[in-house]
């Protein structure tokens, strides 16, 4: 699915970064940051721009060349990996921030990533996270079409222990990113902190 999503000519989520993730940042320590299910490139080419140092990792290879070609269009480097995140290691204690818009995965595995995430952050590294609510299967905007695959903030406090919250929130938003997310939309945001 996602092979052939990313394969169209246009950037199906846009060329500009996630609205949460540009407002939040200035939170995230110069540095390494990795982006997870980094789609088409968006987010971590914005980073990039930011001055982090960046890798990009999608299971889809379309996806990680148009990051590629993104991050050429902009003048910036960015590391990309074609690589399932079950597959992906999440190097510990090697990341100042890690950042996860919209990946969404079976549960199992999310819980596997995001005991990674935890172990991956530096001391002092944050985790900027924003991902659709079980509430969004109403709203018909965008993202999974199962519940499993959403999140909830209290589903995450529990999988993100080792984390301080600095941010926090569930919460309806207009999303307007693409062809596949525009709309108002049912999210759970945080910025966490190792």
């Amino acid at each position: 699915m996602w092979d052939e999503r990313y394969s169209a000519k246009e950037y199906v989520y846009g060329k500009l970064p996630n609205d949460f993730l540009r407002q939040s940042s200035h939170h995230i320590p110069q540095g390494k940051v990795l982006c997870l299910a980094d789609g088409e490139g968006r987010n971590s080419v914005w980073l990039a721009e930011q001055g982090y140092e960046v890798t990009s990792v999608d299971a889809s290879a379309p996806g990680m060349a148009k990051a590629k070609a993104l991050a050429s269009e902009r003048g910036v480097v960015v590391t990309t990996i074609v690589s399932d995140l079950a597959d992906f290691k999440i190097e510990a204690g090697t990341w100042d921030g890690i950042v996860s818009i919209f990946c969404h995965l079976p549960p199992a595995l999310r819980k596997s990533v995001h005991s990674d995430v935890v172990a991956g952050l530096k001391t002092g590294g944050t985790l900027v996270l924003e991902a659709y609510t079980p509430d969004q299967l109403q709203l018909g905007t965008g993202g999974p079409q199962v519940p499993e695959l959403t999140m909830t903030l209290d589903g995450l406090k529990t999988e993100l222990k080792g984390l301080d919250f600095l941010y926090a929130d569930e919460m309806q938003r207009e999303v307007v990113e693409g062809i596949y997310h525009t709309g108002t939309g049912a999210v759970v945001q945080l910025i966490a902190v190792k």
